[in-house]
């Protein structure tokens, strides 16, 4: 099931484990595994990926690199097969993206000359230009009645959906806002009128998908398998300079009507 209307779908390089996802949530739709579980199945294999990169097996490192960003649009996936929709399973997912995305880059430090300095430098960058992907990606969900779990901004937690606990969306709301808010508050500053903007056409979203968490792993695996790992965090540095240029086009070219 598409987050997007098929007339707003666009090539989404990031979500290249949604068909293999969707398989394996198609598994599981009428088992009692639930979405929560396969969010705990990739925060599993995120760190099984850290285990072999430290002990120098990359390839194999690389293969369960793929096999979270698998896991993590299968979530999702199976979320929408069963309809069960979760704010609790939402902000799970996103908190184990950031701690991961944290353990990932200390692993590349560790096996790098790096800086710890530069390694926060590259969460830091990481984590804004997955920012920049979600912040557009959901405007353009709510824009076009697509889906709407995600909300364009966070300011309060949200009422809970029909069989889940208000007061673990609370709990699960306070970590995710401590761990997100500045990251989706610099992006708000920086572009606060784009929810105003008229859907974001494809060519655009795709571009921005450069910046997606799945697009940002498979350069992490590419570099595992070239055994290129020591330039993974000078590499997630650099690669930030393009969030000026995708905020500048959004800014220019496709203003609000």
């Amino acid at each position: 099931m598409a987050k997007l209307p098929k007339k707003f779908q666009f090539i989404d390089l990031s979500d290249y484990g949604r068909p293999a996802g969707q398989w394996i949530a198609k598994r599981f739709q009428y088992t009692s595994v639930t979405p929560i579980h396969v969010t705990t199945m990739f925060f599993i294999t995120g760190f099984i990926a850290i285990g072999f990169m430290l002990n120098e097996y990359y390839i194999t490192a690389a293969f369960f690199i793929i096999l979270k960003s698998i896991l993590d649009a299968a979530d999702g996936e199976l979320s929408r097969l069963k309809n069960t929709p979760s704010y609790v399973g939402r902000y799970y997912d996103s908190i184990a993206d950031i701690l991961l995305n944290f353990c990932f880059l200390s692993a590349f430090c560790y096996l790098s000359e790096a800086s710890v300095t530069q390694m926060l430098l590259a969460f830091i960058c990481i984590q804004m230009q997955g920012t920049v992907f979600n912040y557009y990606y959901v405007i353009l969900r709510h824009s076009v009645d697509g889906d709407s779990t995600s909300r364009i901004i966070e300011d309060c937690a949200p009422t809970a959906f029909k069989g889940e606990s208000q007061n673990m969306v609370n709990i699960f709301y306070k970590i995710y806002n401590i761990l997100y808010i500045s990251f989706d508050k610099v992006m708000y500053y920086m572009d606060r009128n784009a929810r105003y903007s008229p859907p974001f056409p494809k060519w655009f979203m795709t571009l921005v998908s450069i910046y997606g968490l799945g697009f940002q792993l498979l350069i992490m695996a590419f570099m595992l398998v070239f055994k290129l790992h020591e330039f993974v965090i000078p590499f997630f540095i650099i690669y930030s300079v393009f969030i000026f240029v995708i905020v500048g086009l959004r800014i220019l070219f496709l203003k609000p009507q």
